[in-house]
């Protein structure tokens, strides 16, 4: 609720929204064991099909963006394009391990899944382009109540790792959007995603913000995001006019 907060009305004036709930982010749970990317991919799949929809865009942000990849691998005929932010297709051991070091972490589940009030500000701090005066307390409320399930998520983040290879074969136009001061996945590792998926992909970031563009500037990231939607509708209703 807290990611997508800006968005979500100002796109629901234009467009069918729907809200993904992933599995140990919110409400959703699942005594199932298995904690990959593709699992969660084959959730989302089964969740759109029953609510009757034939062909979406799929938005992730982070994490949200490596499960959307894999929505458009797994089910292309569901998947029209996708719009990925602060994200990566799939993180590699390579990638994992030189966004780690420059997070100043040893592991994931550390730097994402803090267990004390410091933890929390550190985990902003390097998620942040600027992190603005807070007090104490805000971060000790955000510590409970925004880490459950945290077994859970540090198998989802152990799951998410693996070994360095080529980027898959999307069918789909691609639309990357980062941060310009992103710690995690920096501009520079955006650009050479987007230099391997071709011409199907295209890149832009939003200047003075990090890893939470959306948060820290909503309104630059809206009409980003607004604009990338006009033109892969825009461009469909034209096809469909002219047939």
């Amino acid at each position: 609720m807290i990611t997508w907060q800006f968005q979500v009305l100002a796109l629901a004036r234009k467009y069918a929204v729907y809200v993904v709930d992933l599995l140990f982010f919110g409400g959703s749970a699942t005594s199932d064991s298995r904690r990959t990317v593709d699992f969660q991919a084959e959730c989302v799949a089964k969740g759109l099909v029953e609510l009757g929809l034939q062909r979406c865009t799929v938005v992730g942000f982070s994490y949200g963006g490596m499960v959307a990849f894999k929505l458009a691998e797994l089910r292309p005929e569901l998947v029209e394009s996708v719009v990925a932010t602060c994200s990566v297709p799939v993180l590699t051991e390579s990638v994992s391990k030189e966004s780690l070091e420059r997070s100043g972490f040893p592991t994931w589940s550390e730097l994402l899944l803090p267990n004390s009030v410091d933890g929390v500000k550190k985990l902003f701090e390097v998620v942040s382009h600027k992190l603005p005066r807070i007090p104490n307390r805000v971060f000790k409320d955000g510590l409970e109540v925004m880490f459950d399930y945290r077994k859970e998520r540090a198998e989802l983040l152990e799951a998410l790792v693996i070994p360095d290879k080529d980027l898959p074969d999307y069918s789909q136009n691609v639309h990357l959007v980062c941060g310009e001061d992103d710690k995690i996945f920096i501009v520079g590792l955006m650009k050479d995603i987007k230099e391997k998926l071709g011409n199907k992909a295209t890149l832009e970031y939003i200047e003075k913000a990090g890893h939470l563009a959306m948060l820290e500037r909503p309104f630059v990231y809206n009409k980003c995001l607004k604009r990338i939607l006009a033109s892969i509708y825009d461009k469909r209703s034209n096809e469909l006019s002219y047939k």
